[in-house]
């Protein structure tokens, strides 16, 4: 017989005496452990709270292994899970942890939520993001019938983001391109501008991933913490367009890098002897950046600016510029809804605004300007 302490329905700790195994088989308390999560005993003892008197903590761990294991309906990310986990740990439980989930009212959450952007100083869409996933710990424990009802349903947060990304011309990029002076810096710039790859994304291109007959680049990945993860969606695992232009630059950077086989990625860190990709934040800092700037960019303090600027900067050429259909827009950039396409990724255009407000005033009869 092996004790061990478990958080009961309450968030106490308490103290359970199960059968796991004899001491001999498990000389040492890690080894207990593996075989008490082998036999999911944790599990079986923390899941035994009654509809309605789980306590938001149990609520929200019961979550996590509802919601984030093999057998979760929505798979998560692994940049997702720490994020979602700071979340809920960081702000939701140490909120209301303690609290009896079901006697948690709407009014208390949307006052919290509040506050959190007029004192703590959060976005709102970051606030809409803990909301939405209170919701969820809400809903997952309606499924498995620990609470009842989902307060967050009556709780309402503001989501539109105030960010406004730069947007930079297609001369700024050719001057960009010209004050980097390294083929490596040069090519991954033009690659990105021309792509709308997500940093991560491109980070993570091997050469296999060069279809050079196809004329497309192959994108199934992306580079986070440290190691090859899965695309940021569904929609981001597929292909993006390889233009003869942009092809042949790529294989004079080829001919070029001491890291030229299939496997190897297509921008090496060279501190790292190519076994892994540069580093986007130190190229940002230390020559995208600067470079920007000197190219004209207007790029203040403090100021978010980086390889994602190339991306918006791309969308909103195609669209204002180029009047390429969004929905073509949409592919290139791999987004599920085009709304976000327009809405996100598309700026209005000034030029387009005021030669529309002139068409109006000429149908108008006012084709003379009044001095």
């Amino acid at each position: 017989m092996l004790r061990f302490r478990v958080t009961n329905a309450e968030g106490k700790r308490v103290e359970h005496t199960l059968p796991v195994g004899l001491v001999r088989e498990f000389p040492k308390g890690r080894d207990a452990w593996r075989e008490v999560d082998r036999l999911g005993l944790g599990v079986r003892i923390n899941d035994t709270a009654g509809p309605g008197r789980a306590s938001f903590r149990f609520l929200a761990e019961h979550y996590f292994k509802a919601d984030f294991g093999a057998d979760a309906a929505r798979s998560k990310s692994t940049n997702t899970i720490p994020i979602v986990e700071h979340y809920v740990r960081d702000y939701l439980i140490k909120r209301f942890g303690e609290d009896i989930a079901e006697d948690i009212k709407p009014l208390d959450i949307q006052k919290w939520l509040k506050s959190l952007n007029e004192v703590n100083g959060l976005a709102w869409t970051t606030i809409s993001k803990m909301r939405g996933l209170m919701h969820r710990i809400y809903k997952v424990g309606i499924l498995h019938e620990l609470v009842a009802k989902n307060p967050l349903t009556h709780v309402e947060t503001r989501s539109k983001s105030s960010y406004r990304a730069i947007i930079i011309t297609p001369a700024q990029t050719l001057n960009i391109l010209k004050s980097l002076p390294s083929p490596l810096h040069c090519t991954l710039v033009l690659t990105c501008a021309a792509t709308a790859l997500r940093s991560s994304e491109i980070l993570a291109l091997r050469w296999s991933d060069m279809l050079w007959e196809e004329g497309r680049i192959r994108i199934s990945k992306r580079w986070a913490k440290g190691q090859d993860g899965e695309t940021k969606t569904d929609a981001s695992d597929g292909y993006v367009p390889l233009h003869p232009v942009l092809a042949g630059h790529l294989r004079a950077w080829q001919r070029q890098t001491p890291y030229a086989k299939t496997t190897d990625f297509v921008f090496p860190s060279m501190k790292e002897r190519g076994r892994k990709p540069l580093y986007a934040s130190s190229f940002v800092a230390d020559h995208l950046r600067p470079a920007a700037k000197k190219a004209g960019v207007h790029i203040e303090d403090g100021q978010r600016f980086g390889l994602h600027n190339l991306r918006h900067s791309l969308s909103n050429w195609l669209v204002n510029k180029a009047k390429v259909e969004p929905k073509t827009v949409q592919g290139i950039l791999r987004h599920a809804k085009i709304q976000t396409t327009l809405d996100l990724y598309t700026q209005e255009d000034s030029d387009e605004t005021r030669a529309a407000q002139g068409q109006f005033l000429t149908a108008v009869g006012m084709n003379a300007t009044v001095q």
